[in-house]
């Protein structure tokens, strides 16, 4: 196999836009609304009260569908971190069984693709995503493209904030596959502390750095490079002078720490990574050869990051 490469990247965002004052007076959040607003946060999206997760779902992958289109997939992983919410006791458990990914090949036609569930990896799911697409590719000779689904949205009546982040409802999506696209993806990496799995929101951003750090250190060391040569780091939208610390931490420049989508949606689950690589693709700055490392955390506690290359 001479590559794998990542493409038809979209998202899609809770239809209700707020600013976070707005959402304070609703007691929507934890921390007071300036706090939040000197850590970066501005707005978030919400969904409307009929609307699901899997409707954000569905709504990415019809915008692939209308653009790159859906042939020849022969995978769906589709990757969570909440449960639908269920009204009442429940007697049969089968409705615990309507499963997403399995609705998203049925009303998409997608009658070939196996459909693979990621559901233990919090905000880094994405990535794990990634990386099960790619081992597919490599396992399955026959496989030609695995599309990749991570949805989220939070009950009615739940803090919008989760260890001091502003929280998106939100949905991205994206095909892993063997033909030349926007990126090649080379490596994906994850570190699991599983003793830290009921930490707090003070012990948890109290880990934030030193993990940090060692994920993008080992991702680089496995194609062959320091951070420091690392073209560009997209992290998922967290409290804005983080960055500055990590980029320090890693002898990087942080001019070349990617996050402009944080005032605007907040951090979305597992999908602000794609929201923020979307727009570096976009943002004209990208040259082939490039190398972008995409780095996120997670309840769990769970480390992920994904090396690109970009080829166009």
């Amino acid at each position: 196999m001479d590559g794998v490469y990542l493409g038809s990247l979209t998202y899609a965002l809770g239809t209700q836009k707020r600013h976070v004052r707005e959402s304070a007076e609703a007691e929507l959040l934890r921390s007071a609304a300036s706090d939040l607003e000197a850590a970066g946060f501005r707005w978030h999206h919400v969904c409307a009260p009929d609307e699901t997760a899997y409707d954000l779902a569905r709504r990415a992958v019809a915008e692939i569908e209308g653009t790159s289109g859906l042939h020849d997939i022969d995978a769906i992983v589709y990757a969570t971190c909440l449960p639908e919410p269920q009204d009442g006791p429940i007697r049969d458990v089968k409705v615990l069984m309507d499963f997403p990914a399995s609705r998203l090949q049925a009303e998409f036609g997608l009658r070939d693709a196996i459909v693979v569930g990621l559901h233990q990896q919090a905000c880094t799911g994405m990535l794990g995503a990634l990386r099960i697409a790619k081992a597919l590719l490599a396992a399955e000779p026959e496989f030609r493209r695995v599309l990749c689904v991570t949805a989220d949205r939070f009950p009615d009546g739940a803090w919008y904030e989760q260890a001091y982040n502003v929280i998106s409802d939100g949905a991205a999506a994206c095909v892993v596959g063997r033909e030349p696209d926007v990126c090649r993806l080379l490596a994906v990496h994850q570190i699991t502390n599983g003793g830290l799995g009921r930490a707090g929101d003070d012990e948890t951003v109290g880990t934030y750095f030193a993990y940090t750090h060692r994920i993008v250190r080992e991702t680089a060391a496995r194609i062959g490079v320091f951070p420091s040569e690392l073209d560009w780091i997209v992290p998922q939208n967290t409290h804005e002078q983080a960055w500055r610390i990590v980029a320090r931490l890693l002898a990087v420049d942080h001019g070349r720490v990617w996050h402009p989508s944080l005032p605007d949606v907040g951090h979305v689950i597992s999908a602000d990574v794609v929201v923020n690589l979307t727009a570096l693709l976009a943002s004209g700055q990208t040259r082939p050869g490039q190398r972008i490392a995409l780095a996120m955390a997670g309840f769990g506690l769970n480390w992920q990051c994904a090396a690109l290359e970009v080829t166009k």
